[in-house]
Formats: C-alpha cells, sequence, structure tokens
C-alpha cells in the first residue's frame, strides 16, 4: 500500500492487522510535513507534541480491540477551529497569537474518535477568499501545479490532502470553500445541509451560511468522517436535531432508477468548454449505472452571486465587530485614545478583503439601505431556496460543475475581485438554500483536477454520497496523485 494516497478505510485496516502502528504512521506523515510544507505552505501549526501523544493512546485502544474507524487516523483542522491551548489564528494577524479557551464540537467529536491531529491548517483570512491567497501567513500552492491556488477558503486543508501531508481533513464551507479548493485539488469536499454539524467553537465568517464538513480523498472517507462529526450539539443553537445515519454503511446501494438533474444553467453561465465537456461525460456514467438524467430549472440561481455578496458581507460586518484590540487578539502600540485604539487595531489587524468586505456589509445594514441591499437579498434567498424545493419534487440529486476553470495561477485574480467572486458561481446557490452539497474528482483538464457537483435535498446526504461512491466504483479520479512538489 502506498500511504501518500491511502484511504482512510485502508489505513484502519493496516492498523487493526497490525501492519503498522499509529505511531509510525504519524512520523510518517510528519517526514512528509517537512520534506513538502516549505513549499506547499498548507499548516499555520503543526501540533508534533500533542499528535504523538494521540497516537500513543490510539495504539493502546487499538490494542484492546476498541478501535473506531478514526482511532489513530492522522488528520489536520482547518484553523478556524478552536483546539483548547493551541493557536487558532483564522489566517489573520488579527488572531496571529490567539490561543483558544475551549475546543470546537467538531475537534472535539474527531478527538474522541481517536483521531490525530497532525495541525491547522492554513486558509483565506477569516474564510474569506477564493484562492488561499488572502492568508496572512502567505498563499498556499497547490501540489497539482505549485504556480496555481489550490482555492479556497479551505485551501489548506484541500493541499494537505492532496500532497499526501495527512489523509483527511476538515474545513468549512460558506459560499464554496469546500467544495472548490476539492474540486481544485483533485478531493471529495462534502458541504453537509445546514446545522447538521455544530458551528460551536468554529471562529464565524458568516453565521448563516457557515457548515463544516470533510474534505477526503473518496466517498467512503468522507462518509467515516461525517458520522464522527455531524450531530446536535445543544451549545448550538443552530445544530439539527435528526439523528446521523450511518452513512458508511449506504454506500452500496445501486443507484439504477435515480433521478438526477441537470439545470442547463450550469453550462451556460461562465464555463470552460473543456470542463463542460468533462462534466458531461461524468453525466453520462451516471447515466450508464442506470441513473435517469432530467432537466431542472434554478430560474433564480443567477441572482445567487449577487445576493451572497450582500448577505454574508452583512454577516461578517456583525460578526468581526468583536475584534476590537479590547479583549482578545491584536491590539496596535500605544493608541492614543479609544478611538484611536479602535481604528488602528482593526486597520493594522485585518488585511484587505476582510475590510473590504466589512465595509460592504455594514453599507448594506446602515440604515435607510437595509431594505434596498440586506432586505432585498434575503428575500431573493427565499426565491432560490423555493427553487430547490421544487427541483426537488421532481429529482433526487442535481449535477453539475463545481468550478468554472480548473486552478488559476497565483496572483492571477487577485486585483480583479468580480472574476475572483465568479469562482464560486455554481456553488453559492446551494449555500444559500442551506441544502448538502459536494464536489467529486471528474478528471483532468490541461493535467489539472476538476469536480462534478452533486447537490441533496435537506438532510440527504447519504444519497450524495452513495451517488459519488458508485461513481468512484467506475472511475479513477480520485485515486490519481499530484505530482512530488520539488
Amino acid at each position: 500500500m502506498n500511504l501518500r494516497s491511502a484511504t482512510i478505510a485502508e489505513l484502519r485496516a493496516h492498523l487493526d492487522q497490525r501492519k503498522l502502528s499509529a505511531v509510525e504512521l504519524t512520523d510518517y506523515y510528519f517526514e512528509r510535513i517537512d520534506r513538502h510544507e516549505p513549499t506547499i505552505n498548507a499548516y499555520v501549526t503543526q501540533l508534533r507534541e500533542t499528535a504523538r501523544s494521540a497516537a500513543v493512546k490510539a495504539d493502546k485502544i487499538i490494542a484492546a480491540g476498541q478501535a473506531t474507524a478514526l482511532t489513530g487516523i492522522p488528520i489536520a483542522e482547518k484553523d478556524l477551529f478552536c483546539i483548547e491551548g493551541t493557536k487558532t489564528t483564522s489566517g489573520s494577524k488579527m488572531l496571529a497569537d490567539f490561543e483558544a479557551p475551549y475546543t470546537a464540537t467538531v475537534s472535539e467529536k474527531l478527538a474522541n474518535a481517536g483521531a490525530v491531529t497532525l495541525g491547522k491548517t492554513n486558509m483565506d483570512e477569516f474564510a474569506m477568499g477564493s484562492s488561499n491567497e488572502s492568508s496572512y501567513f502567505g498563499p498556499v500552492k497547490n501540489p497539482w501545479d505549485t504556480s496555481r491556488v489550490p482555492g479556497g477558503s479551505s485551501g489548506g486543508s484541500a493541499a494537505a490532502v492532496a500532497a499526501g501531508l495527512c489523509v483527511a481533513s476538515t474545513g468549512t464551507d460558506t459560499g464554496g470553500s469546500i467544495r472548490q479548493p476539492a474540486a481544485l485539488c483533485g478531493l471529495t469536499g462534502l458541504k453537509p445541509t445546514y446545522g447538521r454539524v455544530s458551528r460551536w467553537g468554529m471562529i464565524a465568517f458568516a453565521s448563516s451560511l457557515d457548515q463544516a464538513g470533510p474534505m477526503t480523498r473518496s466517498a467512503k472517507d468522507a462518509a467515516i468522517m461525517l458520522e464522527h462529526m455531524a450531530g446536535f450539539d445543544p451549545r448550538d443553537s443552530t445544530c439539527l436535531t435528526e439523528a446521523v445515519p450511518r452513512y458508511s454503511q449506504h454506500l452500496d446501494q445501486p443507484i439504477k432508477g435515480l433521478r438526477i438533474g441537470v439545470c442547463e444553467a450550469f453550462f451556460e453561465t461562465a464555463l470552460d468548454a473543456t470542463v463542460a465537456t468533462q462534466i458531461r461525460e461524468a453525466l453520462s456514467i451516471l447515466e450508464s449505472l442506470g441513473a435517469t438524467l432530467i432537466d431542472v430549472s434554478l430560474p433564480h440561481m443567477t441572482a445567487s452571486l449577487g445576493a451572497y455578496y450582500v448577505i454574508a458581507p452583512a454577516e461578517c460586518s456583525a460578526n468581526l465587530a468583536r475584534f476590537d484590540g479590547i479583549r482578545y487578539g491584536y491590539r496596535c502600540e500605544d493608541p492614543q485614545n479609544l478611538q484611536d485604539l479602535y481604528t488602528r487595531s482593526r486597520g493594522e489587524g485585518f488585511g484587505q478583503e476582510v475590510k473590504k468586505r466589512i465595509l460592504v456589509g455594514t453599507f448594506a445594514l446602515s440604515a435607510g439601505y437595509y431594505d434596498a441591499f440586506y432586505g432585498r437579498a434575503q428575500k431573493v434567498r427565499r426565491l432560490i431556496k423555493q427553487d430547490f424545493v421544487e427541483a426537488f419534487s421532481q429529482v433526487d440529486v442535481i449535477a453539475g460543475p463545481t468550478t468554472p476553470t480548473p486552478a488559476f495561477g497565483l496572483g492571477e485574480k487577485a486585483k480583479n475581485s468580480v472574476d475572483m467572486y465568479l469562482q464560486d458561481v455554481f456553488t453559492i446557490a446551494a449555500s444559500l438554500a442551506g441544502v448538502p452539497a459536494m464536489s467529486i474528482p471528474a478528471g483532468l483538464v490541461s493535467g489539472l483536477p476538476i469536480g462534478l457537483q452533486l447537490i441533496g435535498n435537506y438532510l440527504d446526504e447519504a444519497t450524495l454520497l452513495n451517488v459519488a461512491h458508485q461513481f468512484q466504483q467506475t472511475t479513477d479520479w480520485h485515486t490519481l496523485t499530484a505530482p512530488e512538489a520539488p
């Protein structure tokens, strides 16, 4: 078995059969991190001591025959999940030295399942971006081509898995920040139904949109991760109470007769022609497995980008108001007065993209403009949600492209906000509606990965994972690995 490209399921078998230990596996990944991290820049913080201690504990649990699916499995976590006593930066100078006083529910669940967290991954500052270039800690490089971006904001998590610097990772998706980097790095990335996974202990960007999910090599691994991440949390008022299915036990259902919706609007909006051809080939594979392709309409999808870039900045401006240089976070030196403290701490602590979105959001919420902007965007959001409700009365899953193009070059879109925002044009609608969606590898274009997006009905992650797994039993795109970084 090639450890670099091994899946959770494969490593589980090797650990249980004592072909290798959790300590040996952890050491293997840290050796890879030592070799490749200077090029990829996927990690903000490495947790070597705690990881090795967790691996020692995992070996004892395995020896006692009490292992879960994740016991001893080395993972990485996006650096907006708080872990007590560990730096949690959210990719920002504002929190560069912040040590979390508590542990996020997601991190707690994974630790309780025996996962070994190798470190915290780099990300766009406060999860605002589509390229992982806005991080205070520098851009992350795409392992498939280090002159290109890995996507964002979960770019560090995606790059870490794609480069073989961990087996799986956690990410968060506000408007596509799991699915887009998963597509650009050749991974499986899942955004669950809003509320399926607790947001407690996640540093917030846009509270009505943020959702945590897994980034893995395969749909089976994503199912395993989600089983341990999801579930009701009384500390999060938006967390759903519905029971969590055993996703990994429902992957082998044939998809014959499954109704897959295809929205032609996806193929008419800024989609690269070669990507479109590859996605249609992927749809034909699903059809060959017995699924039926049905045309569906999402008439308000074209308005999703505009609605998102009012709602998300508005919520960001409210959430980030707490970073004022008083209680925690960056504080400017020698402030002259309270106004100077606020102004300089925020001006020096936040990066340009974050400041831009705070300004947009504050304007949209200001007196005289609230109804014209934020109120209207929420009405559009309701229409988008209704479009999905109507579509899912006709189909079981909706499929289409994840991104308009393969990974673009570092710096290529940094000065053009509109081009950058358009990278999420296919992912935002599902986020606004709160429905589950995932990206799976669907081919290569000019040697770079692209993703097929699958969108499901509310709380129906099981169907998405089943479809993805069946697709991956027929194709080998998810087994391809990025070339070794120099």
